[in-house]
């Protein structure tokens, strides 16, 4: 078993995107692909698709991305994540300086090596940056909590998903939902679309073709998207609770719908604010490579492994009834991933770059598709009639 799994590891390049970057590929987290396998027939690539589209490899202690960096604390390890814009203009106020220069990362190492893990992540946290400690959070399996009436079990095919997150896990789960016959809204706002549709467009497209494109102002068409969520059979976000339910758009404010299941996928829990994204998720729940250690594990890999458990959950869910409120942690999702047994680190056997995978569907253009969707949610409403 051992021996198959590793060998699974090296071909799909999840290997070669862990490990430092003057050594050799690191099989020790083979097992994880073994237990994602089951989750989808092409798990495999959906953990190393991104890095075969973009050309990464693996950086040790640099995340494949980039934005990423794992450093040495006083007393631990610990990530932090500088991806976004107002993650740099933050580093001055984090560092306690007037000015951290045009590469921020030699100061912020300096400063996280005074620091014990805690106070990083808890100042990190006053500022909105994302950081996590090395092995912080807890393995657990998706919350689960009844909020309406249960149906009789039905699959995917043919039932509508309003799909409000972004970035990976969220529209990954959404995609496969799709794959299986649902029909699946990307909504959007046009003030902050989702972030990937201005990176790589293969990414974009592979996971987010075949879904309609649903565009419209959270504030002033609150009641438009309010409509779309009463009838949608499946809801996917990844708001802070605060975020939707200031607006009256979530799960306790919408209009009841029996079986309806509602997937909330956060970094670090509901009842948690702290932002994430999949590379220092990983870190919190301690789902590093070994050789050399601690090292990145393959791409953000808590991103794509959130979206294969979501949709487990969502399968699982229907098979019940649904009816439920599903709250899933991605640091909690790699931490249950990192409980898993470590493989031997160094093997003799293959290990290639991850292949791209083949993108069969482009995504539709912002908003492309309003009319169409306005047009099935009055088809929805009147189904009772």
């Amino acid at each position: 078993m051992d021996a198959r799994w590793a060998g699974e590891w090296g071909r799909s390049g999840l290997a070669y995107l862990t490990g430092l970057p003057d050594g050799p590929p690191d099989f020790s987290r083979a097992h994880v692909l073994e237990r994602a396998n089951p989750l989808a027939s092409d798990a495999a690539t959906l953990l190393s698709g991104r890095a075969g589209l973009l050309g990464l490899t693996r950086r040790g202690r640099v995340s494949a991305g980039g934005a990423t960096r794992l450093m040495a604390a006083r007393d631990g390890w610990c990530a932090i994540t500088l991806s976004r814009p107002d993650d740099i203009a933050a580093v001055p106020a984090l560092l306690g300086l007037a000015e951290a220069g045009d590469d921020p990362w030699p100061a912020v190492q300096r400063w996280v090596a005074t620091c014990t893990a805690a106070d990083v992540v808890g100042r990190a946290g006053l500022l909105d940056i994302p950081a996590a400690a090395l092995g912080e959070a807890t393995a657990a399996p998706p919350e689960v909590r009844r909020v309406a009436p249960r149906v009789s079990p039905r699959g995917p095919r043919g039932l509508l998903v309003a799909d409000l997150s972004s970035m990976w896990a969220g529209p990954l789960c959404g995609q496969l939902l799709a794959r299986a016959g649902a029909t699946v809204v990307k909504v959007e706002s046009p003030a902050r679309p989702d972030g990937t549709r201005t990176g790589h467009p293969g990414f974009f497209d592979w996971i987010n073709g075949g879904k309609l494109s649903y565009c419209l102002d959270f504030d002033r068409q609150a009641d438009e998207l309010r409509a779309l969520l009463a009838v949608a059979d499946v809801v996917i976000e990844g708001s802070r609770p605060e975020a939707l339910a200031r607006r009256a758009l979530g799960p306790n404010d919408i209009t009841p719908r029996d079986g309806r299941i509602w997937v909330r996928i956060t970094g670090h829990g509901a009842r948690s604010r702290r932002p994430a994204f999949g590379d220092d998720a990983a870190v919190a729940g301690g789902l590093v490579g070994a050789a050399g250690g601690p090292v990145f594990c393959a791409d953000a890999i808590a991103d794509p492994l959130s979206g294969l458990e979501a949709h487990r959950a969502v399968v699982e869910s229907l098979d019940r009834g649904g009816g439920e409120l599903i709250e899933i942690s991605m640091a909690a999702v790699a931490g249950t991933y990192a409980r898993l047994p470590l493989h031997t680190s160094a093997t003799e056997l293959p290990a290639p770059p991850p292949p791209a995978p083949s993108v069969s569907a482009t995504a539709a253009a912002l908003g492309a598709d309003n009319a169409a969707i306005r047009q099935l949610i009055d088809e929805k409403r009147c189904l009772p009639c």
